[in-house]
């Protein structure tokens, strides 16, 4: 195991002060801080060998092609992808997924179609499908969550049937926190002729995560929730759905041949990596999952289930406090959200000026908020580089935020 205030000090943000308090950074669902390693590495592009990749026959083009094309290997490594044809660089989660429904979707769905998400989806990955499912005449199927915040899967052999096409499933839910069996739920997809789809922007920077043991069609992720800079994703696929997919942009570097009436398409993955691609991000990207490796991604989940465990028992012994999801953290990523009886909003205003940051808001998941009843809710997430002593910060926090508006309630 390593230690998180070890870590910390490679990460400069973490230093600073917020409103004359040390910064307790609890946000890293939304985006994570970056180490030092990161923010060198795009400087050294910048300074040292900045020039487009795939293009030119000079040195500092072919050096920025072969760091370039190392990050894919390294992102290919990570995630247990059998070859770099089927790693392709987007610029976040979002994209992938969009790219998936504007090419695999648009091509294999039609009238009559099914295809499968959750109850708790982030909006990207449900907002790209409701249009693609109404426009090939298709219908869009949920998975149904559970009160305790996990998925029901007694459904889950009528939800996925001989008609379903697709099935898209967040690995980790960004609000719930719950990590669902997408190993299981693939098996069924590919039991009836299915796809499946992961989203893993919670997951792989979080978690070991193997698309081979998997055997997921596609995996979305976003580089800037792993300690990379933002701009950068990844969607991966297998190659051999790759083969079948059409590109989803079009313009330099994805051609073979390009005649006035037609053109012919690149080899994988460069096929779907339309233009001047944004390399600096990418060679960040592979430095920041160099230091993931370094530190062990079992370790870094390891690290996530034990103050996953003390946040839950720290908030949970607050009479005020309830806390959204599964309550063990074995079950969870490291997240937790929560109400109070103080809006979230406020209470997220209060916890700033205590140098304390967290999420509030719907997060992205307004139908799951809206079926338990929720406007919004507050979150704090966790990553390598946060601490027990940070989780009681969080605690006397609360505590203070909810004796302020106490005493400042309104009297009827």
């Amino acid at each position: 195991m390593f230690d998180p205030k070890l870590i910390r000090k490679d990460f400069p943000i973490l230093s600073r002060k917020v409103n004359g308090s040390p910064l307790v950074y609890l946000d890293n669902a939304a985006t994570s801080q970056k180490p030092r390693q990161v923010i060198q590495a795009l400087v050294e592009c910048y300074e040292q060998y900045n020039s487009n990749v795939h293009r030119g026959v000079h040195t500092m083009s072919m050096e920025a092609t072969d760091r370039y094309e190392a990050a894919r290997q390294k992102v290919a490594d990570l995630i247990h992808a059998p070859s770099v044809e089927g790693v392709i660089f987007v610029r976040n989660t979002t994209e992938a997924i969009n790219l998936v429904a504007n090419t695999w979707a648009t091509q294999n769905l039609g009238p009559g179609d099914e295809m499968v998400v959750t109850e708790m989806e982030h909006h990207s990955n449900l907002v790209p499908w409701q249009k693609v499912t109404a426009q090939a005449g298709a219908t869009l199927r949920f998975l149904p969550v559970t009160p305790e915040g996990t998925l029901d899967l007694t459904s889950l052999d009528t939800v996925i049937n001989e008609r379903t096409k697709l099935v898209s499933v967040v690995h980790i839910s960004n609000f719930l926190g719950t990590i669902n069996p997408v190993n299981e739920i693939c098996r069924r997809a590919h039991q009836v002729g299915a796809r499946f789809m992961v989203d893993g922007a919670q997951s792989v920077p979080h978690m070991p995560v193997d698309v081979t043991d998997m055997d997921c069609d596609f995996l979305a992720f976003s580089g800037h929730k792993m300690m990379a800079p933002p701009g950068i994703g990844v969607l991966y696929a297998k190659p051999s759905v790759l083969e079948g997919m059409e590109p989803f942009l079009r313009g330099g570097d994805m051609v073979r041949e390009v005649w006035y009436d037609h053109a012919t398409w690149n080899d994988l993955p460069m096929r779907f990596e339309a233009g001047t691609p944004n390399f600096a991000d990418a060679i960040a990207l592979g430095v920041a999952v160099d230091y993931l490796q370094a530190l062990g991604m079992d370790n870094v989940r390891q690290h996530e289930i034990e103050i996953g465990s003390y946040a839950l028992q720290a908030l949970g012994e607050m009479e005020e406090v309830t806390i959204v999801g599964p309550t063990e953290a074995r079950l969870r990523g490291g997240l937790a959200a929560f109400t109070t009886d103080v809006h979230p909003h406020d209470l997220g205003t209060f916890l700033d000026q205590e140098g304390i940051a967290i999420r509030t808001g719907h997060h992205c998941v307004m139908p799951m908020h809206n079926k338990l009843g929720l406007a919004a809710t507050a979150r704090a997430s966790f990553y390598v580089y946060n601490t027990n002593d940070e989780m009681d910060t969080l605690v006397r926090g609360l505590k203070k935020a909810l004796a302020y508006f106490g005493s400042h309630a309104l009297k009827p």
